[in-house]
């Protein structure tokens, strides 16, 4: 069977491709600029654009299960042809879906939910990966500056995330799971820029911001106002789910989670 995996050069969706590639499937990764994807080899890569449901249709010949994003360029905005480009999968007759659901709203999940297609979704929490935008402050001024300190989270390795959708995609019993993926450990601010700081070989200190520092700060890089609010919410009171630890990656694909630790490691260049 072919898998069809979209945003297959993303933070999460290489990770699937990466995954599936390692099981042995046959995998279709719809990009925009599949001249530039840089993906495994063996992958069939196919120009698509999710805004475009005409360039989705071609690409599902023979695809028996796809992986959805719910948004679509650049810019993160939900998907408006959602719906549409459920029902063409459905009409190609894929059997089953994954998507990794965010805060792009909900239109991709209820329209599979309306179908007659098995469906996941997997939810991850923080991803370790975002603590790549502190690497240029580390590399540069040996400091971290952010607020909130005393915040937690859960935050999970990407190739986790990319574990459990791959085997969503290609194993029984999932239909109908959300999956809410969280690493191993609840960590704050400081003791992330520590585990940093230790793979790394190098004194990284933290340095508390205040509310409004941070407001500051996030304007002079260009963010609009709508999202600093929302970084304010998330990281000054984050929900619950954001650090209640799961099990889930190892009750799903079999092994633990990856620790920050271990992301850190693989990253440590990043921070010299």
């Amino acid at each position: 069977m072919t898998i069809l995996v979209t945003g297959a050069t993303g933070t999460v969706g290489r990770r699937i491709v990466d995954h599936l590639v390692a099981g042995g499937h046959k995998v279709r990764a719809l990009t925009r600029n599949p001249a530039t994807a840089g993906l495994p080899e063996g992958v069939e890569p196919v120009a698509g654009d999710l805004t475009r449901p005409e360039t989705f249709a071609a690409a599902l010949d023979g695809v028996t299960a796809v992986h959805f994003i719910t948004f679509a360029g650049d810019d993160y905005q939900p998907l408006a042809t959602a719906a549409e480009l459920v029902r063409l999968a459905e009409e190609a007759g894929v059997l089953r879906a994954t998507v990794l659901s965010g805060v792009q709203g909900r239109a991709v999940e209820e329209a599979l939910q309306a179908s007659g297609m098995e469906w996941t979704f997997v939810q991850p929490v923080e991803f370790m990966g975002n603590a790549l935008e502190w690497s240029g402050p580390a590399r540069e001024k040996g400091a971290i500056s952010e607020p909130f300190p005393a915040a937690l989270s859960a935050p999970v390795h990407e190739s986790d995330i990319g574990a459990v959708a791959a085997v969503a995609l290609t194993g029984d019993g999932h239909h109908g799971q959300t999956y809410t993926v969280t690493g191993p450990e609840v960590l704050t601010k400081p003791e992330k820029v520590r585990i940093i700081s230790r793979a790394a070989g190098r004194d990284i200190a933290y340095v508390e911001l205040t509310e409004q520092q941070a407001r500051d700060s996030w304007a002079a890089k260009g963010l609009p106002p709508h999202v600093i609010d929302f970084l304010i919410g998330a990281y000054g009171n984050p929900p619950e789910m954001a650090y209640t630890v799961l099990p889930t990656v190892e009750r799903v694909t079999g092994r633990p989670a990856r620790t920050y630790a271990q992301w850190a490691a693989e990253h440590a260049a990043d921070f010299r």
